[in-house]
């Protein structure tokens, strides 16, 4: 599938915040027909929905499509506004729930799907979201549930944030971001895939320390997470921490620690699943074609044997 030809693309208008007028997008496969289940994908930081094979993979297993770029990524980015912030994960919950009632209204069953910032945003919707009891099932890409740091340094660097962004709501910090996943991926560097330099620029966007606030406190407050559906957790095999490109990056998640995501994602909800993928990068999903090829078929073997009654 061509992502210029084969989805189209809606603007949802949002209740204007603090930087003022505010967008989301929400992208379609033009293949869906709308009498089938579907799935919701949310993208991660720094991040947007560029990648076509996705929906053309969830379309050939008689799924429908969607995609939402949420406030300030990708497509819904606006001039005036600071690209990737929030000052709490509880402002994407707008768009969720308009794109949740949307397709709903076409559709029968819906699973969310969502990578690294986006699983941790779907996970604290599903907890707090107000149209959660219309979700089926979620399905966590290697969700970051945690900062990939010691814990001196995770509380450090909070106390840091905390303090700077008490003084400056803008203030901000270059480099958080190493270059090499980025580059791991593209396809003028090391990877295979196309997409949009000033929407997800290769070096990544300044990181707001008002913005680390409000992660750490979603992921806090996950210690009380109690999702009632059914839950898919898919990461790699291993992980690394590199700061320059080697042939490690093209087979470990070297965003995050997949033992962090195990130690937290565990205590999710009642009805978790793990499903490591050998070899697999931070996004599954953009891994070699051998391994992204076993996580679709392991992840459809899952929703094809999950029963996804909701528990009461």
């Amino acid at each position: 599938m061509n992502l210029q030809t084969d989805y189209t693309s809606q603007t949802i208008k949002l209740n204007p915040d603090y930087e003022g007028e505010v967008n989301a997008t929400l992208t379609s496969s033009n293949l869906n027909t709308g009498n089938r289940a579907s799935v919701l994908y949310l993208h991660g930081y720094v991040d947007y929905f560029f990648h076509p094979h996705l929906g053309e993979n969830f379309n050939l297993e008689n799924f429908d499509f969607y995609a939402l770029d949420l406030r300030k990524h990708g497509r819904s980015l606006m001039q005036h506004q600071h690209p990737n912030y929030c000052k709490d994960i509880k402002e994407y919950f707008e768009e969720i729930s308009i794109a949740i009632r949307k397709i709903k209204s076409e559709g029968n069953s819906l699973f969310l799907l969502a990578h690294s910032t986006g699983g941790l945003t779907a996970s604290c919707y599903m907890n707090y979201g107000k149209e959660r009891g219309l979700i089926d099932g979620l399905i966590l890409n290697s969700p970051f549930l945690d900062f990939n740091q010691s814990k001196i340094e995770k509380t450090i660097s909070l106390f840091i944030a905390k303090l700077i962004s008490k003084v400056s709501k803008y203030a901000k910090v270059e480099g958080v971001l190493s270059p090499t996943y980025a580059q791991s991926v593209h396809k003028d560097y090391y990877g295979e895939w196309d997409f949009n330099l000033a929407w997800k620029p290769i070096k990544g966007f300044p990181t707001y320390f008002k913005w680390i606030t409000a992660i750490s406190r979603a992921q806090k407050s996950l210690a009380k997470s109690n999702i009632k559906v059914p839950t898919l957790i898919m990461h790699s095999s291993g992980s690394t921490k590199t700061t320059k490109y080697s042939k490690e990056a093209l087979s470990n998640d070297i965003v995050l620690n997949i033992e962090d995501i195990k130690r937290v994602g565990k205590n999710l909800g009642d009805a978790v699943t793990f499903m490591k993928i050998d070899n697999a990068q931070h996004d599954i999903f953009l891994s070699a074609k051998a391994v992204r090829d076993v996580g679709f078929l392991k992840m459809f073997s899952w929703l094809a044997k999950t029963d996804f009654k909701k528990k009461q």
